[in-house]
């Protein structure tokens, strides 16, 4: 007997089966109870979650002979053709490796011949967004008024590349991604059919991975049960899957709220060694990252961590804070856009984490009380810890005890009005400017820019700063010609003068300052 996949074998052959899209479902039965039948549809949604069941499931139903609220009754003659492909009626297109435009004028001499058996023909094009222009074009006046035996069926993970004409004649309907509980429901009933044996972390793992695709959690599933031993378990799933074991990524987390360079080192080495993806190792890390997030915010996590697992994720949430998390996630997120573009990429990946141990999350409100207490007392040692350099001589303590703030004249205040003025000014144009660059059409030039602020440095220079530092393939980007002269251009318009553009990295600024006082942020003293 020929051997059929699990994700092929378990289909949904009914509305009802079609998992976590009820929204759709529902309507498509209502409108063939009604007799309201569209003549063309568009579904659309990510990959696996049902998009071609239900067009499959619908151009049965239509064309059943007993049906039953909507649904197919999948026992007629019309039914049973349609199940195992026999029937001419209904005639499923690949886009994919169909698109020309010989293949769509096939489609429109055809639609003139009357269905041989069915009471409408159907045609599901899947991956609609491959056609050619000159493809779709061919098929606007067909799609708008098809005779009244047949029936449009499309289908596509990107309805943002179809033209707007081919959007505007069909009814449109949106799969969203299936929940992880449905996802986990479905894989009990399938192992319990096949007699396959799994734990319940297992499930919710695969669950997790094949981000809310049903097909892929099939596929998963399937391999993981052809290795002989018919025992499904969260190390299996790692080990084919190619995921590194938990213990390592949270020995690694740990390392890095701690700070502890050796650490992070002995670990990844550990995890590079087994020959792990490099992508998998940071998908994973931001994984356990935003788990730590969330325990902190709800005191609850996920079942996929065993009874050791959930308690060092305790022990590492009660060290740290959301701020830190949070930092960490969009550092490693930079960082793994930055290896697509490395030859060597256990390098950056390694030294990736490494960074990640400078801990400058420091709360503003935090280094503000310091510097009252600094300010008011002169020995902040309450709460903090100051370390200062110690005075040469008495002389030079003297000095120090003595220094008082000297009043103001009005020339320094006027000049401090006139510049506090002037950066409130370029903070609030630069924003306008960045939303420019987006609605232009700038989208790359603007994700690199959308954090950053804007200061007028002196008449002929603007600077911009970049307070989460800059990264070197967003500068690269920014200071493409095209793009660094765009932005030269809307600035000297705002400024009224041809001004120059200077790129400021605040962490290479920050490394660079002195720190003699250690209560957050730098004071100089000055005589």
């Amino acid at each position: 007997m020929e051997y059929t996949a699990l994700y092929r074998r378990f289909r949904p052959k009914t509305f009802n089966e079609i998992l976590g899209q009820d929204h759709i479902t529902q309507t498509l039965k209502n409108q063939f109870i009604a007799n309201r039948v569209g003549h063309a549809y568009l579904f659309t949604g990510c990959r696996g979650c049902g998009k071609t069941s239900a067009a499959k499931v619908l151009s049965r139903a239509i064309n059943c002979l007993n049906p039953h609220d909507g649904e197919p009754c999948n026992e007629c003659s019309i039914c049973k053709s349609a199940l195992d492909g026999s029937l001419t009626d209904i005639v499923e297109m690949d886009a994919a490796s169909n698109n020309s435009v010989d293949d769509v004028r096939a489609i429109r001499d055809e639609v003139n011949f009357l269905p041989t058996i069915a009471k409408y023909r159907v045609y599901i094009i899947d991956e609609v967004h491959m056609l050619t222009k000159e493809a779709f074009n061919a098929l606007l006046k067909t799609l708008e008024e098809p005779p009244s035996h047949v029936k449009f069926i499309l289908a596509t993970t990107e309805p943002q590349k179809l033209p707007a004409t081919i959007l505007s004649r069909c009814q449109r309907f949106d799969f969203k991604r299936i929940e992880d509980t449905k996802i986990v429901e479905n894989l009990e009933k399938i192992c319990k059919d096949c007699n396959i044996k799994h734990t319940k972390g297992a499930l919710c793992l695969i669950a997790e991975l094949s981000e809310g695709a049903m097909r892929d959690a099939l596929s998963i599933l399937e391999r993981c049960a052809q290795d002989g031993e018919n025992n499904i378990n969260e190390e299996k799933i790692k080990m084919l899957v190619g995921i590194p074991e938990t213990t390592h990524i949270i020995n690694i987390v740990n390392s890095i709220i701690d700070s502890n360079e050796e650490e992070i080192l002995k670990q990844t080495e550990i995890i590079i060694n087994e020959g792990k993806d490099i992508n998998n190792i940071i998908w994973e890390t931001i994984k356990i990252v935003r788990d730590l997030m969330l325990l902190k915010t709800t005191g609850k996590i996920s079942n996929t961590y065993n009874k050791k697992e959930i308690e060092k994720m305790n022990e590492i949430a009660s060290k740290t804070n959301k701020k830190r998390l949070l930092k960490i996630i969009y550092e490693l997120s930079e960082l793994e856009n930055e290896i697509k573009w490395s030859s060597q990429k256990n390098i950056v990946f390694q030294v990736g984490i490494l960074k990640l141990c400078d801990d400058d999350t420091i709360n503003i409100e935090d280094r503000i009380s310091k510097i009252e207490k600094y300010i008011k007392t002169g020995n902040p040692k309450e709460d903090t810890t100051i370390r200062t350099k110690q005075p040469q001589n008495v002389e030079n303590e003297n000095k120090i005890k003595n220094t008082s703030v000297k009043p103001q004249n009005h020339q320094t205040k006027n000049k401090l009005e006139s510049t506090i003025k002037q950066s409130s000014k370029s903070e609030n144009f630069w924003q306008d400017i960045i939303t420019n660059l987006k609605e232009s059409g700038r989208h790359s030039l603007y994700a690199n820019l959308v954090n950053s602020k804007g200061k007028i440095i002196d008449d002929m220079t603007f600077g911009i700063e970049f307070p989460n530092g800059l990264t070197p393939f967003g500068k690269s980007v920014i200071e493409k010609p095209e793009n660094i002269e765009e932005i030269r251009r809307l600035v000297s318009i705002q400024c009224k003068s041809d001004m120059k553009i200077k790129l400021i990295n605040e962490k290479v600024k920050k490394e660079k300052e002195p720190n003699n006082i250690d209560i957050g942020i730098n004071i100089n003293i000055i005589e």
